[in-house]
This record gives structure tokens, C-alpha cells and sequence, in this order.
């Protein structure tokens, strides 16, 4: 009996001796995770902030890389991503924590192995696009940062691309049409001077080089026009303007042509509307879409200016506000829809033949775009091919000047709602 009390009490002490041994243990354990823990902290995160690794950033640079434009990523030594910034998601540079451009990442390795800073420019995939779209035109620039870090900075240059080939394309088409007619003037000086004793030859020159001069200046008074509206974000000399007085110049603008047609322009919808902006470049925009619409209207027709007044919550999805719209339509030959996506460019033509015998520049709906943007507006078109086309100015509505208030009224002659055909 004696053996036995013994032999559990013995059994007791060591069943205690191995539970305060796993107890030590146990939070021994926990102390080093608490410990490796603390350790991470400020130093690699990985996707959503939490910590990754245990080499932490330099002193400041999470700072740094917070507020820089560019796109920042820091890799560390297995080419883990340690911080991206979230511009770096967006542009699928950074994926699943690690990064998706290989040219990049071999950059990076480069970098680490000799310490040396390169920049090159570089096209990567849109995130999301197919394959047949154009690639983001990036400028990167990888440099070591400590000892086994290294940091890659990402510019998207694609706007910049862009603008630099439309102004290239813009020098080239100015320098091919200003060609035209000033080598045109010279052979026919030339013709005028060889038929000097020959009146009616003389006459004929001399009308054609009327012809072209007038050509040149409207071409050089249009490129002074859209380098004046260009940028969408200045208005020069805003003032209330009055609708009325828009249509009527543009009317009166193209009254010799459209009589010359027998075109007959009427205009109809709510009188005494007011727009605040520009004058001249609203008066601009105005006459070279009526302008457009008598080129190209065949004979005998009519070309119709509608104004109104609508919701800017409608039209435009934002906040309530009230828009003015201007509707130029006629009955000419139309535009398809391939055009109808270009028509808004630069020097672009729907009929060259036509616009070489109009007089037309390609520069006109350029302008009316500009203006409309740079008015907080915009401008759309509805055409199709044989039955003609109906472009809609959309601008912000303006009020009428204290001294001299109008109340909005209807025209005798309203033309039918443009919506239908919008």
C-alpha cells in the first residue's frame, strides 16, 4: 500500500514537472513571434499594408513614395514586392504581390547586381485590354535604395505621346496646305507675266489668284483661331453674349453663298437666350457650322438653326443646371459613320474634291470643338448618308446683363424639337 501511495505521488510530480515545462515553452514561443513581430513593423508590406518581410525601408522614404507622381515600387532581394503604390496596381504593373512587367523586373536584378541607376522607356500592356490595344508608353527609372532594396519609378508618358504626334501632325498638314495655294499664287504670276499682252488671259489669272489669296487668308485666320482656342481651359474676355446676335451674324456670314445656291436658312426655337463667354470664338464656332452645312447642302434646300433651353442633368448625367442648345442642320449629302468619328480632327475632310472647290480648310469643327470645350460645353453630330446632318452645341446658359434684362420668348416660325434626329 505504502509502495503504491509512492509510486503516484511519483507519477504526480512528474506529470507537473512535463506541464510547466510545455507552459515555459508555450510562452516562450509566443514571446519570439511578439518579438519578430515588432520587428517588421515600418519595414516590407506586402498587398493590403500587412507585414512581409523583416528588412525594413530607409528612415522617411514610405514618406517619399507616398506623395511622388510616378508609380513606386520597392523590391527586395527575391524580387518580392515589398511597397507599390496603388497607381502601380491600377496600371497592372504589380500583381499578386509580385511584378508583371519582365523587362522591369529584369532592370531590377541588373540594378541590385551592380548598384548602377539606368532609365530606358518602355511599352506595357493596358490592365484588362486585349491585345490589339495600344500599349502605355512608360518611362522607368530603377536606382538601389539601401544595401538590398531596390526602387522602381514608372512615368506614364502615353498623354504626352499623344500630344507630341498631334502636333506633329498638326506642323506637317499646315505646312502641306499653306503649300497649296501659295504655290499656286506663284504659277499663276508667273502665267500673268507671260500674257501680259493678252487682256482677257491677264483677267482670268488675276481671278484665280483672288481666288487662292482668299483661300490663303481664310486658311492663316483659321489657324490663328485654333491656336487661340486650343487650350480647353481658358476663356478670354468672358461677357454675357446673346444667342440671337450669333445666329444672325452666322446667317449673315453665309448669306451670298446660300443665295447663290438658293439655299434658304431659317431660324426658329426660343428667342433671348443668353450664353457667357467669348464672343468671337462662339460668333466662330456658330458661322463655320452654318458655313458647313450651306457647302454642302445641294441646291435648292434648306439649312435650319434651332435653339432651346434643357437640363444639364439630362443632357450630361451631372448636376442640375440649365444648358443652352444651338442645332444646325441640313439636308446635304451627309456623313458616314467612319467620318463621323473624325470629322472633329485637324485638317481632316469628309470630300476633299468639295472642300477644295468650298474653299473648305478641315479646320472648321476643329474649332467648334475647342470653343465648346473650352465654353464647359460640347458638340455632337447625327448624320446619315442622303438625307443630311444635324449638328447640337450644347453650352452652360448665361444670364442677360442687369441693364438690359430679356425674357426668354418663342419664335413666330419654332423649327421642329432637334432631339429627333439627335
Amino acid at each position: 500500500m505504502d509502495v503504491n501511495v509512492a509510486l503516484a505521488a511519483a507519477c504526480a510530480i512528474a506529470g507537473l514537472g512535463v506541464g510547466l515545462t510545455a507552459a515555459i515553452a508555450f510562452r516562450w514561443s509566443e514571446r519570439e513571434q511578439a518579438r519578430a513581430g515588432s520587428g517588421d513593423k515600418g519595414g516590407r508590406t506586402g498587398l493590403g499594408g500587412t507585414p512581409a518581410q523583416d528588412a525594413p525601408l530607409p528612415p522617411g522614404v514610405d514618406t517619399v513614395l507616398s506623395v511622388l507622381r510616378s508609380c513606386a515600387i520597392v523590391l527586395g532581394e527575391g524580387d518580392e514586392v515589398v511597397k507599390a503604390s496603388s497607381a502601380a496596381y491600377a496600371m497592372g504593373l504589380v500583381r499578386g504581390g509580385a511584378m508583371a512587367v519582365e523587362q522591369m523586373l529584369s532592370l531590377a536584378r541588373a540594378t541590385r547586381r551592380d548598384g548602377e541607376i539606368r532609365q530606358v522607356e518602355l511599352e506595357v500592356p493596358r490592365p484588362g485590354a486585349a491585345r490589339a490595344t495600344d500599349p502605355l508608353a512608360v518611362s522607368v527609372r530603377v536606382a538601389p535604395l539601401g544595401s538590398r532594396l531596390v526602387l522602381v519609378l514608372v512615368e506614364d508618358l502615353t498623354e504626352r505621346r499623344r500630344i507630341e504626334a498631334v502636333r506633329r501632325d498638326f506642323v506637317a498638314n499646315v505646312s502641306h496646305e499653306l503649300k497649296t495655294p501659295v504655290g499656286a499664287l506663284s504659277l499663276l504670276s508667273e502665267a500673268v507675266a507671260d500674257a501680259s499682252d493678252d487682256p482677257e488671259a491677264v483677267q482670268r489669272f488675276a481671278g484665280r489668284m483672288q481666288i487662292e489669296a482668299t483661300r490663303l487668308a481664310s486658311l492663316v485666320q483659321e489657324i490663328i483661331d485654333l491656336s487661340r482656342v486650343q487650350d480647353d481651359q481658358l476663356m478670354v474676355d468672358p461677357e454675357p453674349v446673346p444667342v440671337d446676335t450669333l445666329i444672325a451674324e452666322a446667317i449673315d456670314r453665309c448669306r451670298q453663298p446660300a443665295a447663290a445656291k438658293q439655299i434658304h436658312i431659317a431660324a426658329g426655337g426660343i428667342g433671348g437666350l443668353y450664353l457667357y463667354g467669348n464672343r468671337g470664338q462662339l460668333a466662330a464656332a456658330l458661322g463655320n457650322l452654318v458655313e458647313n452645312a450651306v457647302n454642302y447642302s445641294p441646291p435648292r434646300t434648306r439649312v435650319a438653326i434651332a435653339t432651346r433651353r434643357i437640363s444639364s442633368a439630362a443632357a450630361l448625367g451631372e448636376a442640375d443646371g440649365e444648358l443652352i442648345e444651338i442645332s444646325v442642320t441640313d439636308q446635304g449629302i451627309g456623313i458616314s459613320e467612319k467620318d463621323r468619328e473624325r470629322i472633329f480632327e485637324r485638317f481632316y475632310r469628309v470630300d476633299p474634291a468639295r472642300s477644295r472647290a468650298t474653299g473648305g480648310t478641315g479646320l472648321g469643327l476643329s474649332i467648334v470643338k475647342h470653343v465648346a470645350a473650352s465654353h464647359g460645353g460640347t458638340v455632337s453630330v447625327w448624320s446619315v448618308e442622303g438625307q443630311g446632318s444635324t449638328f447640337t452645341v450644347r453650352l452652360p446658359a448665361g444670364q442677360a446683363p442687369a441693364a438690359s434684362p430679356q425674357t426668354p420668348t418663342i419664335r413666330t416660325n419654332p423649327l421642329p424639337a432637334p432631339e429627333a434626329r439627335s
